[in-house]
């Protein structure tokens, strides 16, 4: 096979709207039957030319969904573009879920806190282990050290990598949800989340992902045979139910006749296609939250590339702002007043550390009398609302959605 997009080491990826088009163009030849019949074959970080490895692009808008859809369908019809597109509407599956959910991320987070802060010696030794790649099982420990010297791993890889550290190593999921969101590029705090709970067995009741040392040898073309996997592991089970799916939440609309200043956080580094006027705005600011991912310390990796992603969006839209990294509520009403801004708008920010950081200092701006405004993008709403359960309800409406969202040529 050949590696048709040369990647270069992760932590080294431009983080700009330009790279993430570019490599979008290069790889849109072979979102068809190219990526359906090898996308699920990890051959090793140098040779990544059967996945599109647009996701760090993707998760922080610098290019959209809907450009990444009509990309695959401009050059493919539906049916060889059809693993390609579902991919994409995966990831917008698992956001919406836990719109619909919000609580399951409360829980991640108050489990993975409780996980940390009771680690006994011996289970803080197998956690640090696993993380620097000391486990003895070498496919483990390849990924372990790929993911943090480049900040990506292959989709298959992740899985296996949950799987083994779930039921081979014994080791709470949540620590290693936290792992990988630290040091993820494109790491999604829903995508990750349910990533995970459905590798353990907790997002569809009984079923899990058990990985097997066949399939890793095959789909690694015989780079890893690992012979010591528990393969036969019973899923694991929680006391909570799981809670029923309720309206996403609502948030307050943006009114183009308030004094307005921008807000863009790393959920949405486009906010060119937006929708609110950038020429009537009063001030522009970018919000880092990186390091509200988790407790511990966020890899370097991660940190620049949102810092970058943000320069970049703040230079398309002409510059001249401020760049604040979470700041305190008492900041950002200092800055909108400064500005003579009684509205701050954003992106939808859905359920994750940008949310969490963002409800910490709405007070502060009621406070104030600033109303923070927040425009959902079209494909979240046309997508959300058919992820309430299972992801066949969303696959069952895509070429519907496809056609609604004008995403075919």
């Amino acid at each position: 096979m050949h590696n048709h997009t040369p990647q270069p080491d992760a932590l080294s990826w431009p983080a700009t709207r330009a790279e993430g088009l570019a490599r979008m163009a290069a790889f849109a030849p072979f979102m068809g039957r190219h990526y359906s019949s090898q996308r699920n074959y990890d051959l090793g970080p140098d040779k990544r030319g059967n996945v599109s490895v647009l996701s760090p692009y993707i998760r922080r808008r610098l290019i959209t969904e809907e450009e990444a859809v009509r990309a695959a369908l401009a050059v493919h019809c539906p049916e060889e573009a059809g693993k390609y597109v579902q991919e994409v509407f995966w990831r917008s599956y698992w956001k919406g879920w836990l719109e619909h959910r919000p609580e399951v991320w409360a829980d991640y987070r108050q489990g993975r806190d409780a996980a940390l802060g009771s680690m006994d010696r011996r289970m803080a030794k197998a956690v640090a282990a696993a993380e620097e790649g000391r486990t003895g099982i070498a496919c483990f420990d390849s990924w372990a050290e790929e993911l943090v010297e480049t900040g990506y791993l292959h989709n298959h890889a992740r899985m296996w990598f949950a799987s083994i550290w779930i039921f081979t190593l014994h080791l709470p999921w949540q620590v290693g949800a936290d792992f990988f969101l630290r040091h993820l590029l494109d790491g999604d705090p829903a995508s990750n989340t349910l990533g995970w709970r459905w590798v353990a067995g907790l997002h569809t009741k009984g079923k899990h992902y058990a990985a097997q040392g066949w399939n890793i040898a095959k789909f690694t073309h015989q780079r890893f045979h690992p012979t010591d996997l528990n393969e036969t592991a019973e899923p694991l089970e929680e006391q909570a139910g799981m809670p029923a799916a309720r309206p996403v939440r609502e948030f307050t609309a943006y009114d183009p006749a308030r004094p307005t200043a921008l807000l863009i956080t790393d959920e949405d580094c486009q906010p060119e296609t937006l929708g609110p006027d950038l020429t009537a705005l009063r001030g522009i600011a970018t919000v880092q939250t990186a390091a509200e991912r988790s407790p511990l310390p966020v890899s370097e990796g991660v940190a620049r590339f949102d810092h970058a992603a943000l320069a970049d969006a703040m230079e398309r839209v002409g510059g001249g702002g401020v760049a604040m990294i979470a700041p305190r509520g008492r900041d950002l009403v200092d800055w909108a007043t400064r500005a003579g801004a009684t509205q701050i708008v954003t992106a939808f920010v859905s359920q994750g550390p940008t949310r969490d950081w963002l409800d910490g200092v709405v007070p502060s701006l009621e406070d104030a009398g600033i109303t923070l405004a927040e425009v959902q993008r079209d494909w979240d709403r046309a997508v959300w609302p058919h992820a309430t359960a299972g992801f066949f309800r969303v696959k069952k409406k895509i070429p519907r959605l496809t056609e609604e969202l004008n995403l075919a040529p």
